[in-house]
């Protein structure tokens, strides 16, 4: 299997299965965020960061070109501070917006894949806007794929705590698996 292969199989089943996940949310429990500690985001900001966690960055160290990803509003993020804090995350409007959103991101993520040569994944060196150390291609692709991941695992969580019906299977993709 080719590395462009394995990146895009990757993409595409953490893509399915956060759109999986996404679908088991009504428009009225956007405002949700879990009661215990401070600086949470709640669903709608969530839901939101889920759809620029990948592509957009993808598109950012195949092209060079590294857009806004508009979850955040820098206005309400401290000079001093590294990470904004939940208040500065946007929200999405309603759960089709986030996975309209979505899968314009997977796109994204999945042209970028194609977009990149296997040589340029395994040889071209790229750095972060968040990270000068450089990487090659394909690791920071993959770094992409994982914070999606990272987020889905929030998502699924933040549903068990407000009593969704989810198992490991949903976590995974395997949503219709009788547990």
């Amino acid at each position: 299997m080719s590395l462009t292969k394995l990146l895009a199989t990757q993409a595409e089943d953490t893509y399915n299965a956060v759109d999986a996940l996404m679908a088991l949310v009504d428009d009225e429990e956007l405002r949700w965020k879990p009661s215990q500690g401070e600086n949470w985001w709640t669903l709608a900001q969530l839901l939101r960061h889920l759809t620029v966690s990948c592509g957009i960055w993808c598109k950012g160290f195949v092209t060079g070109v590294w857009d806004d990803a508009g979850d955040v509003d820098s206005a309400a993020v401290p000079d001093d501070c590294r990470l904004p804090p939940a208040e500065a995350y946007r929200p999405v409007e309603s759960v089709a917006s986030a996975r309209k959103a979505l899968a314009d991101d997977k796109a994204m993520a999945l042209g970028m894949i194609a977009a990149a040569s296997e040589e340029a994944l395994t040889t071209r060196e790229v750095t972060a806007p968040w990270s000068p150390a450089p990487r090659m291609l394909a690791l920071r692709v993959l770094d992409m794929i994982r914070h999606l991941e990272s987020h889905k695992a929030q998502l699924y969580f933040y549903l068990k705590l407000m009593g969704k019906p989810v198992h490991t299977g949903n976590l995974w993709g395997m949503g219709n698996l009788d547990v």
